[in-house]
């Protein structure tokens, strides 16, 4: 590059999805001249993508590693809580249940969460074999999405609508020294990862419960969890469905999904009329890959996919590592 400086550094991002944005929110603030390319944009309603349909509730998983980005991720949504109520991020109390450990030994995250307290035993749910309590966050993607995205227009980033068949397709097309590949479950045929699956999930919407304000989850064999929005309403679920790429809803899922909810929380759904009280019906295909998430450089394409349901969990914390590969790559050729 001829220029030290990274003003005039362009990086382009393949996708839009939560770990692209944040990743150019940092990219720009830092001085990068940034454009994303992505088939779907902040505001597309398909389930092509998982950012606008992601429960987004702020609980860190104890089994999936890089906890260091898990951290760094949930310190950033906490600063920006607190800058900005605009955008759609909550302090609620959120109660963890698990049915497949025994102790609370690999809750790593019980140091760094106010207010962490256990469950009794005994005010456990069926099949439940450890819980507790902790002051945390959730995000209400209807509300987060539209929120950064019009924070990285005004700070010059570009959006183009696009499909992107090759990296070398985008340098192409974008002009970039740097390339960032956010492209979430289109990395299995952009980068040749046969490790990149999908991972279908369902929820439903559910009208608002007035005296409901927390979010409660259960980890394990039974996944189930429910969410209040910000925006309106609760989002009850859910399912993990490796290799399962069905776009339309399962109407039976639904019983089976308000039936797990009724259990976990004592009854407290018990009201629901699923004809009645579901507002919006869920579909969405989360970005996984086995043996982890990615992120790493090749040659000057960074590599940012693959943190499946726990995107915005991560997104902070990859988007500051794809930061840290993007300047040592330019340091070095400067």
């Amino acid at each position: 590059m001829s220029s030290c400086t990274s003003k005039n550094t362009r990086v382009s991002i393949i996708g839009a999805g939560i770990i692209g944005l944040t990743s150019a929110l940092l990219l720009v603030d830092a001085g990068y001249d940034v454009v994303i390319v992505a088939r779907n944009l902040p505001g597309d309603e398909t389930t092509e993508w998982a950012s606008p349909w992601a429960g987004a509730l702020l609980a860190p998983h104890p089994d999936t590693g890089f906890n260091e980005l898990q951290e760094y991720s949930i310190k950033k949504y906490f600063e920006l809580k607190d800058q900005d109520p605009r955008s759609g991020i909550r302090k609620l109390n959120i109660t963890e249940f698990y049915d497949d450990r025994g102790d609370d030994s690999t809750i790593w995250y019980k140091s760094i969460l106010p207010d962490f307290t256990s469950i009794q035993s005994t005010d456990l749910p069926p099949g439940a074999t450890i819980g507790f309590t902790y002051s945390g966050l959730v995000v209400d993607p209807s509300m987060f999405l539209p929120w950064i995205t019009q924070k990285l227009v005004d700070q010059g980033v570009k959006f183009v609508r696009g499909n992107v068949g090759s990296f070398q397709e985008m340098k192409n097309l974008s002009q970039a020294s740097i390339v960032v590949n956010a492209s979430g479950l289109g990395a299995r045929e952009l980068a040749s990862d046969d490790s990149s699956i999908s991972i279908r999930g369902q929820t439903m919407l559910i009208r608002k419960q007035d005296d409901f304000d927390r979010a409660v989850i259960r980890q394990g064999s039974q996944y189930t969890y429910v969410i209040p929005r910000a925006s309106g309403g609760v989002i009850l679920g859910g399912v993990s469905q490796p290799g399962n790429f069905a776009v339309d809803p399962d109407m039976a899922l639904r019983t089976d999904i308000l039936k797990r909810v009724n259990t976990m929380t004592k009854g407290e759904f018990g009201w629901v009329d699923i004809d009645r009280d579901v507002s919006r019906n869920i579909v969405g295909f989360r970005p996984a890959r086995k043996g982890g998430l990615r992120v790493e450089r090749e040659g000057n394409i960074i590599h940012a996919y693959g943190a499946g349901g726990l995107g915005y969990v991560y997104s902070w914390g990859m988007a500051n590592q794809v930061l840290g590969l993007v300047e040592n790559h330019h340091k070095a050729h400067i």
